[in-house]
């Protein structure tokens, strides 16, 4: 089958040789099929890739048919927030630790890219959120999330309180060191972290999860993902809060601010390998089924 990707992003930090020789490794692999490769624009660009055409990370996909994520879950997040509005798909080839999202082996990567070109993969779509932060005067700017959106407390040494609410009605008064929502996706990140659900990443469902709380009964609430969530913190104290989407701030949040938080229009399309398995990567990324036994010959006595 004739491949419909004629032309490929390669999207990581070339700066860093242990990216850098798989880019460098995958570009020469799609080359000999006469396909076209491009790079996001960076600086420290290492002399062996510079014959790669580059274009701004808002541009690069304007550019291509499908985008490759080399490096980890990280690299692929911030890939996600250029690709989504214009529908490119993902691929994510793992470099990093853990790699929930970017689920490719190196050691498999070009018989991988071999089973997508010729057509035999997997695609998946993902939920996004979107937030904003709406002040009485004003309305800043918003920002798309694949894994979540973080609300953290601004001053360290004692909790803050997160007041909020789901669809208008009033939920609870979270006091800890704050809140996060997550998408399916981003259940197996920070919010997993905190105690959190994992979540299929079918299901159409939202996860808050509070980082911190100072009860035990302040537990994490599934929602469905259509709910409307609207974050306050207490106004009777001078303290901020800090909200960010992806890793990334979105802003700055004080006692006359809301934050706002609903599904966004954007989805991102994730491609698989054919024998992608999800409960298999849980299992390889949790070390889920290990037995804890000590070996016979070294029991302590």
């Amino acid at each position: 089958m004739k491949s419909e990707f004629k032309k490929i992003g390669l999207w990581g930090c070339l700066a860093e040789t242990k990216v850098a020789e798989p880019v460098l490794t995958i570009a020469s692999h799609l080359r000999d099929q006469g396909i076209e490769v491009a790079c996001p624009s960076q600086d420290q660009i290492p002399k062996k890739l510079r014959d790669i055409p580059t274009y701004g990370e808002n541009d690069l996909p304007l550019k291509v048919d499908l985008i490759m994520a080399i490096g980890g879950d990280g690299t692929l997040l911030r890939a996600a927030r250029s690709v989504a509005k214009r529908r490119i798909p993902l691929l994510g080839i793992n470099l990093g630790r853990l790699g929930f999202l970017t689920d490719v082996s190196p050691e498999k990567m070009l018989d991988t890219i071999d089973a997508i070109l010729s057509g035999n993969f997997v695609a998946e779509d993902r939920l996004m959120l979107e937030a904003d932060i709406c002040s009485r005067d004003k309305t800043g700017n918003s920002m798309i999330a694949l894994n979540d959106v973080v609300l953290e407390k601004g001053t360290a040494g004692h909790m803050q309180d997160f007041i909020t609410r789901i669809d208008g009605e009033y939920v609870n008064t979270h006091g800890g060191d704050g809140l996060i929502v997550a998408t399916p996706t981003g259940s197996t990140a920070y919010a997993l972290s905190c105690g959190g659900p994992i979540i299929q990443p079918d299901t159409n469902a939202l996860v808050i999860v509070p980082i911190c709380p100072h009860t035990l009964s302040d537990r994490p609430l599934v929602l469905n993902a259509s709910s409307y969530i609207e974050v306050q913190i207490d106004s009777q104290t001078n303290d901020r809060a800090y909200a960010t989407c992806d890793g990334q701030l979105l802003g700055e949040i004080s006692g006359d601010d809301t934050i706002r938080i609903r599904l966004a229009k954007e989805t991102v399309q994730l491609l698989h390998p054919r024998d992608h398995n999800y409960y298999e990567l849980l299992r390889s990324r949790l070390n889920w089924g290990q037995t804890n036994r000590w070996p016979r010959s070294q029991k302590k006595r």
